[in-house]
């Protein structure tokens, strides 16, 4: 039997870190149901529908991660006027999330419904908008009047508009002396120029740098992309391959918990999340990412959008000092 891993950071020191969540907000909405027939109309199953369920996605998924282990976190984002803005607000509050969200009047939550038959998905429908000027300078002002009672900030980037003003959010944290965390979209990171630590896949790092043909180019890769937009690291996740850090020491390479997958939906989250939970509680990075990888593994074992527990995260019955 594997041996637990043995807690590095108390729940005392986790409970006085803080850290602000800045991004896309999302609704995931579930019908869960029977299938029993293919529909006579097309060739697609008719799903009866015997349960509906609602979680928190996007950067509220990060957030939900962060209260999980016990750290306090806020929430910054836009949501419309609308029912979905209403129940996404709900849920942060029955968890416990302190949140100020700009509710655009014209603009609607973004929502995405998962259908699924016998405990398998069988379509995504996406509800998406771009949020407009007037929501997202009421987020822009409470970014620089909450960035500086935080430990730590993560930018949730899913490309929906609300990290418009990415480059100035980065550049007011460091001003302020505070590490930014970037969970990046699209294939120009010069606007997380100056973060402290960005997390794409490989995928989504492959339409960045172009592919690698082996873990020597990829580490070179990675290098000239920290040197160019003063990175102080890079956290890779790589599937079944685990996850590699590249910072000034170079390569740190962690590999896959070995589990079984059921769904990667917002494993991303969870691991942005705990990296961030633990440097605002001290952690160093490199002892950061291996519990993070863990993390990560606990979550694709679980349906849908997860979160992990201090007890997840360190399952010993003793503490650190």
């Amino acid at each position: 039997m594997r041996k637990p891993v043995q807690p590095s950071v108390s729940r005392h020191a986790i409970a006085g870190s803080s850290v602000l969540v800045v991004g896309d907000v999302m609704l995931d909405q579930y019908w869960f149901g029977d299938v029993e027939r293919i529909s006579p109309e097309a060739p697609v199953p008719i799903v009866r529908v015997r349960r509906e369920e609602y979680r928190l996605g996007g950067a509220a998924n990060v957030a939900r991660n962060i209260a999980a282990l016990g750290a306090r976190v806020t929430l910054l984002g836009v949501t419309g006027a609308d029912a979905a803005g209403d129940r996404l607000t709900s849920l942060l509050d029955e968890v416990g999330i302190a949140s100020e969200l700009a509710r655009d009047p014209d603009f609607n939550t973004t929502l995405k419904l998962r259908v699924s038959g016998h405990h398998q998905q069988l379509l995504r429908v996406d509800f998406e908008e771009r949020p407009g000027s007037s929501a997202l300078a009421v987020q822009s002002d409470a970014y620089r009047r909450l960035a500086g009672s935080h430990d730590v900030v993560i930018l949730s980037d899913y490309g929906k508009g609300a990290l418009s003003q990415v480059s100035a959010m980065i550049e007011h944290a460091r001003s302020l002396g505070r590490p930014v965390l970037v969970d990046p979209k699209g294939d120009d990171y010069a606007i997380y120029r100056g973060a402290a630590l960005v997390t794409p896949n490989r995928g989504e790092l492959a339409k960045v740098t172009g592919s690698w043909r082996d873990d020597q180019d990829l580490a070179a890769k990675a290098r000239d992309l920290r040197e160019r937009l003063d990175l102080n690291a890079l956290l890779v996740t790589r599937s079944e391959e685990g996850m590699s850090l590249f910072d000034d020491q170079g390569e740190f390479r962690i590999g896959a918990e070995a589990r079984e997958v059921f769904d990667v939906t917002g494993a991303g989250d969870t691991v942005i999340a705990v990296v961030a939970v633990l440097m605002a509680a001290g952690l160093p990075v490199r002892q950061a990412v291996p519990l993070a990888n863990r993390a990560g593994g606990i979550v694709v074992g679980r349906f849908g959008t997860a979160a992990v527990s201090y007890d997840d995260l360190f399952p010993s019955e003793h503490e650190p000092d």
